[in-house]
């Protein structure tokens, strides 16, 4: 009987340590952000329309041989905004061939945002329906990949990119890659 008395307090004390366990182990800033299972893969193979020229298509095939930074956005993402002028700059550095993918959005918006905000982009591909993005493991914008020459996925970042992650992620990880040639 004494021991009945005890249970609903122990379980309290058992649930709220599973509580203060589990908030102090969300505290990671990147909690959310899940590994992709592409990273040291090759890059999933896609066809898709050039969105300044839809009647165009590219092929992962086409981009190879030289490094690039596959950057996922759209019109209606507003960490797309917030990420555009660093991305910009970094475009600017022609340090790497930046390619838009512009995901799930529609033609007329997406040039029109660009128009607005300057194309920073190289190319910029076209995916309205969201089909070869599935391949890619993307489920949101924006999200950046870089590719080797040879079409390996060495990086990705989910979120918009700051000067902070370029310089601390982005450009050690292509500075590894160049070095393993």
């Amino acid at each position: 009987m004494k021991m009945s008395r005890w249970l609903p307090l122990a379980l309290f004390a058992l649930l709220a340590a599973l509580l203060a366990a589990g908030v102090w182990m969300s505290r990671k800033p990147d909690r959310d952000a899940l590994p992709s299972p592409l990273l040291g893969k090759p890059a999933p193979a896609f066809a898709l329309p050039v969105l300044h020229e839809p009647q165009r298509t590219v092929t992962l095939e086409q981009l190879r041989g030289q490094p690039f930074l596959l950057n996922v956005w759209g019109s209606w993402c507003v960490e797309c905004r917030v990420e555009h002028p660093v991305l910009t700059r970094f475009a600017e550095t022609r340090r790497l061939r930046v390619v838009g993918y512009n995901w799930k959005d529609e033609p007329a918006d997406a040039l029109r945002w660009l128009e607005q905000y300057g194309n920073p982009f190289w190319l910029v591909l076209a995916d309205v329906e969201g089909r070869s993005a599935i391949d890619w493991g993307i489920y949101g914008a924006p999200e950046t990949f870089l590719v080797d020459r040879n079409g390996v996925v060495l990086w990705k970042h989910v979120g918009a990119l700051t000067d902070e992650i370029i310089a601390g992620e982005l450009m050690p990880a292509l500075q590894k890659s160049e070095g393993a040639r």
